[in-house]
């Protein structure tokens, strides 16, 4: 085959022009990076061979070998792993094909520090080898096969491949290594990066022996970390392992290790992040875990062992009761990975607990990056969808921390029998949302959810312990059995004004025909002049609002009812109009100019943006004659 030269990726092509100039300061994580792919060729290989035993061709003795030549610069790093065809090259050197590249691309700003987190959390470490190679070749044979491929680039812009020979199956990677670079080409050097990056790889990373030293030399543990005893682990091994496994770069908020014992027996470690990962609200919902059989790798895609709602979990489940040639198929509706999975489910859900009551202010922290994926269980799971929304927590209107329902029960006016929520797309603004007004001014606290899944366990969990939940966007107010204290001392005029409303209101409803469901008088306002609500049947507000972007309204829309505020002065100039027995334009105007700016306030769009401000223009006009 003649050498062919490929373009890459421009997300590719971006990402090595930031490592190439901005990532100095880390370079050592380049061996990291390149030894633990090494270990998850091998990984693969090993289960592949599990069904198909002629791949390993009698050679099933799997490691990593790092060789230095001082003479050359190089650096070499080998596998006898799975090996890559001339496709798989270019699907794995030349592109980042995994979902969310322009998500990636976004997030790299050029900036080191924020960028090695980055290039961590989108599992791209191959690249880290231009830190500190000027050239880069790899050549691979991938097993079952007998043609080799050779894969070379300096990281300015394209690559080109070619054929190669190699003798048996796996990748080698040979690093020319930059000027400033060579400190890797010392033995002690290495010893120590490995030691201290890759102590966990579950397989020998071997230095080759150099004239100096007359024999190879394994610089690794080379057993599975989670086979070992909690005691004999310390915390950055841990961290490794989590950096090794989860492809992150950030450190574990919360690390379980526990074995399982009995009729079932399973070892889980399983590590929280402290930080959001980038496709952690892909439509995918894919797992993190990687599951293995009796120490052997089976796979990485297994939504079968945790809910959905649990996807940021990372780590490692090793059984020792699931076949070791288990297949995909299998694994679905299996009965003893349903069993793990329950088990997995109970341990984490009852960690977070402990955490919950030991330290609020860092469970807060963890409920701030995954409190929006977690909540998505009191939804989905019937059986710990109660022990979730006991665990949530919120904010409300009564202060910035974050509250749990117990917390809101325990601060309940006397009478209140409801625990009252709002819904929206943004913490800012459902705080000055109108329909909170009258609750504000009877010192009656109201739950704020920001999070789209709230709209949707809210569907499904009508009370908590025997207290109702009610939305303050749904049905009427039901303030007047409340006592409370009115918020800033003033008597409420409301009363006094709204059996004089009666005109204005048959006015706002003729002109308002087909367009709201009712006119009312208000119970929540205070200072607003119009809002909308949803009647009692009907659905909530924002709910409707994001089953319709999702197209999922199938036609069922509903109509609001249009609120007034029989307090507000302009309501009472209103109704002076329509007792002079005239106007009824300037009424019907005033009515359709109020029910858009109610749906403004909403967050709505308008029918016509055109007719709103004409309307305006005109009532400006004549306030100002």
């Amino acid at each position: 085959m003649a050498e062919k030269t490929h373009e890459f990726q421009a997300e590719v092509a971006k990402l090595l022009h930031i490592v190439a100039h901005s990532l100095y300061s880390e370079t050592e994580i380049f061996l990291r990076e390149l030894v633990s792919n090494a270990s998850d060729a091998c990984d693969r290989l090993r289960y592949a061979a599990l069904t198909q035993p002629e791949l390993t061709e009698g050679d099933s003795d799997y490691k990593v070998v790092l060789t230095v030549d001082n003479g050359a610069k190089t650096l070499t790093i080998s596998d006898n792993g799975i090996g890559m065809s001339e496709q798989d090259m270019v699907d794995n050197l030349g592109t980042i094909a995994r979902s969310g590249t322009s998500n990636f691309v976004d997030q790299l700003t050029g900036d080191a520090a924020k960028d090695v987190s980055v290039i961590g959390q989108f599992g791209v470490g191959f690249y880290s080898s231009f830190m500190v190679a000027d050239k880069v070749e790899v050549i691979s044979r991938k097993a079952g096969e007998n043609a080799a491929y050779k894969w070379q680039s300096d990281g300015m812009g394209a690559y080109t491949i070619s054929d190669a020979d190699r003798d048996q199956r796996g990748t080698t990677i040979i690093l020319h290594m930059k000027k400033d670079a060579e400190e890797y080409l010392d033995p002690v050097r290495i010893r120590h990066v490995v030691r201290t990056y890759a102590d966990h790889i579950a397989l020998p990373v071997v230095l080759k022996a150099t004239e100096e030293d007359k024999e190879d030399e394994v610089l690794n543990t080379a057993s599975a970390l989670w086979t070992r005893p909690k005691s004999e682990i310390t915390e950055d091994q841990y961290k490794e392992f989590y950096h090794h496994t989860g492809q992150a770069y950030d450190s574990p908020w919360m690390t379980l290790h526990s074995k399982v014992e009995g009729t079932l027996e399973y070892t889980m470690l399983v590590f929280i992040p402290e930080s959001q990962p980038f496709d952690l609200f892909s439509p995918e919902r894919k797992s993190q875990l990687k599951l293995y059989v009796k120490r052997v790798f089976i796979t990485d895609e297994c939504d079968e062992l945790v809910p959905p709602y649990l996807r940021f979990l990372k780590g490692v489940v090793d059984s020792e009761d699931l076949p070791l040639n288990v297949s995909r198929e299998m694994l679905q509706n299996n009965p003893v990975l349903r069993k793990i999975r329950s088990g997995l489910v109970k341990k984490v859900i009852g960690e977070l607990e402990k955490r919950a009551k030991k330290d609020s202010e860092g469970f807060h922290k963890f409920w701030d990056a995954f409190g929006a994926v977690l909540k998505e269980g009191i939804y989905e799971d019937a059986e710990n969808g109660d022990r979730l929304l006991k665990l949530s927590v919120f904010k409300s209107t009564h202060g910035e921390n974050y509250s749990t329902l117990e917390d809101y029960m325990g601060r309940m006016k006397e009478g209140q029998d409801t625990i009252y929520y709002i819904t929206g797309d943004d913490m800012d603004a459902l705080r000055k949302s109108p329909q909170l007004e009258g609750f504000k001014a009877k010192g009656v606290e109201v739950l704020l959810l920001a999070d789209p899944v709230d709209s949707f366990w809210l569907s499904r969990i009508s009370e908590f312990e025997g207290k109702a939940l009610k939305s303050v966007t749904r049905g009427t107010a039901e303030l007047d059995k409340l006592d409370g204290d009115e918020g800033d001392g003033k008597k409420d005029d409301k009363d006094d004004a709204e059996g004089n409303l009666d005109l204005l209101v048959a006015a706002f409803k003729q002109a308002l025909e087909g367009r709201v469901k009712d006119v009312r008088i208000s119970k929540r306002l205070t200072e607003s002049p119009v809002c909308l609500v949803a009647d009692d049947g009907d659905m909530d507000i924002h709910l409707e609002r994001v089953l319709k972007a999702h197209k999922q309204l199938g036609g069922m829309e509903s109509q609001r009812i249009l609120e007034v505020n029989p307090g507000h002065p302009l309501m009472q100039k209103l109704q002076a109009k329509a007792e002079l027995g005239g106007a009824s334009d300037t009424l019907s105007e005033a009515a359709l100019l109020l029910l858009d700016q109610a749906f403004i306030v909403e967050g709505e769009a308008i029918n016509d943006p055109v007719e709103f401000s004409r309307r305006m223009a005109n009532f400006m006009a004549q306030g100002l004659g």
